[in-house]
Order: structure tokens, then sequence, then C-alpha cells
């Protein structure tokens, strides 16, 4: 019955967090506003609005905050299903701390930073390029989870 629960919590925060965080990390380039073009014309503002990528400045804090859920319900089910010794088990976790630090340390700061003074489409495209790694990481444990290559069973 336990091992029921740490799995749902583990499988439903991660949807709901992971998922949700890797949604705002991606869409956040594309709403935030931009400095004026280099020859004093105002930029295209076309989809960009600065209420919506302050929205999802703040679900990227936020549901990362709440994904910790994640990694902790992961560690326990595996200590309870006796497979932290298992290499999927032991790459994911690395794979999630690597997105966990790229979050914590690249994007979120960037975020803040691109909201406070916006800037031109270059620092953008580069936090587009850290969403994706953000989300190839993601991408990689949940394969990881569902092929578990060294698994004991």
């Amino acid at each position: 019955m336990l091992e029921h629960v740490l799995l749902s919590v583990h499988v439903l925060a991660g949807i709901v967090f992971v998922g949700g965080s890797a949604v705002a990390t991606s869409l956040f380039p594309r709403y935030v506003p931009v400095a004026a073009g280099g020859r004093g014309e105002p930029p295209d503002p076309g989809e960009r609005s600065r209420g919506v990528a302050v929205a999802l400045h703040r679900i990227t804090g936020g549901y990362a905050a709440f994904g910790l859920v994640v990694p902790l319900a992961g560690i326990i089910l595996a200590s309870v299903q006796g497979r932290m010794g298992e290499i999927w088990i032991t790459v994911s976790m690395i794979l999630t701390a690597v997105a966990g630090a790229l979050l914590a340390t690249q994007i979120y700061p960037r975020q803040r930073a691109a909201l406070s003074e916006p800037g031109g489409e270059r620092p953008l495209r580069a936090l587009s390029m850290l969403a994706g790694f953000y989300n190839l990481a993601w991408a990689i444990v949940v394969v990881l989870m569902i092929v578990r290559p060294g698994a004991g069973e």
C-alpha cells in the first residue's frame, strides 16, 4: 500500500509540478518584452505580454519548489523497494540534480533579469536553449523510469 501511495505521489507531482515548470520555462522567452530595435524602432509586440511573462516566471519558481516532492518521493520509493543501487535510479537522480541546478542557477535568474530590464532577442534565445536542456533532462528521466535499464527484476 505504501509503495502505491509513494508511486502515485511521485508520478502525479512529476506531471503537475515538473511538467508545469517545463512548460513555463519554454513559454517565457516568447512572452517577455524585448527592448527597442537598434535603429530606434519599437519592438514588434506580437504575442509579448509582461503580465503573461510575470505569471510564467512565478509558475517556474513556484512549481519548481513544489516539484521537490518528486525526487523526495522517488528516493523514498526507491529505498522502500530496495532499488537505490540500480543504475537507472542513480542516473535519474543525477539528471534531476542537473535539471534543478540549471533551473535555480541559470533559468530562473535569467527570467528575473529579463523582467527587470528588457533586453534583446539574443539573451532570450539563450534562455530558450537552457529551457530545452532542462526539458531534455526531464524527458530522459521519464524514459529511464519507463525502460529501467539495469533493473533487477
